[in-house]
Formats: C-alpha cells, sequence, structure tokens
C-alpha cells in the first residue's frame, strides 16, 4: 500500500535509511518543478546529474536509468530519467514527456536498492506534474515495482 501524507517530499519522515525519488528528464535541463526544492536543500544532486548528462560519470544517461546520489548519512536522492525532453510553452506535441516504461524501470532499480539498503521510499507525485503524466497509472507502476516487493512508500503532497 502506498502511504500519502501532507508534507515536503525532501523532509522524509521516518526511521532508517530513505530514497528520496524524483523525476528527472533525459536532456540534462535542471531547472524546473521538484527539482528546485531538492537544490534548495541540497546541491549534491543538481551537481552529479549535470556530470552524468554531460557524460562525466560511468554510468549511462539514457531512459529509465538511476543515479542515486547520498546526501545524508540515511538518504540518498534518486535522479530518475522518466521524461523525453521538456514540454515548453507554446509546444505543439500533444505528447507529454513522461515515459511511462522508463518510470517502470527505474523504480524497479529503486526496488533493488531499496531491499539491498533497508530502505523506505520517499517521493512527490512523480511523472504527474510538468511531466504530464497520469498519476493512477504512475501509482499502479508504484504498487507493481516497489509495494509487491515490500518496499514501504510514502507519497507526499504539499497541504
Amino acid at each position: 500500500m502506498i502511504h500519502s501524507v501532507a508534507g515536503d517530499a525532501t523532509q522524509p519522515k521516518g526511521e532508517g535509511n530513505k530514497i528520496l525519488v524524483h523525476v528527472c528528464n533525459d536532456l540534462g535541463k535542471w531547472g524546473k518543478g521538484f527539482v528546485l526544492a531538492v537544490s534548495r536543500r541540497w546541491k549534491e544532486p543538481e551537481r552529479q546529474y549535470k556530470l552524468w548528462a554531460d557524460g562525466k560519470t560511468d554510468q549511462k544517461f539514457k531512459l529509465g536509468e538511476v543515479q542515486f546520489v547520498q546526501v545524508q548519512e540515511d538518504l540518498w536522492v534518486a535522479n530518475l530519467i522518466g521524461q523525453h525532453g521538456v514540454k515548453t510553452q507554446g509546444s505543439r506535441s500533444s505528447v507529454p514527456p513522461i515515459r511511462y516504461e522508463a518510470i517502470r524501470q527505474g523504480l524497479a532499480t529503486v526496488a533493488e536498492f531499496a531491499l539491498a539498503h533497508e530502505a523506505s521510499v520517499h517521493m512527490p507525485r512523480i511523472g504527474a506534474g510538468l511531466a504530464g503524466g497520469d498519476w493512477q497509472k504512475i501509482s499502479e507502476i508504484i504498487e507493481e515495482t516497489l509495494v509487491q516487493k515490500k518496499v514501504q512508500v510514502t507519497v507526499y503532497h504539499l497541504p
């Protein structure tokens, strides 16, 4: 079961190890939406994402990949590439940038990491904001990839 709470996802609640998941684009652009809240709290996730996008890490930068950045002893930020491009103002494309299969693949990776680190997973309503995704579809993917694997998931919404 997905736990839904009012609050700030950048301040995950609970004991033990935690992973804060958010969705990034495959262009290397960081500057709108939830990433701004992440950057206000920690500088390293943005820095690592940009190095990754610039090909300055060993990991492939592509849809479905996840980069884990440790920001506290018991907390990692998971930069999940789950959107293709960005929606721009005046864009004629009716196709939102969300890529559900990339979200599924990335969350499967998050599940493995969470189980290996005995961590709970925390997130805003990933993919349902600027990425243009359908929260019902995304929550079903969260159930399949995380909850069914016995990973505790908390989704935060601003009060």
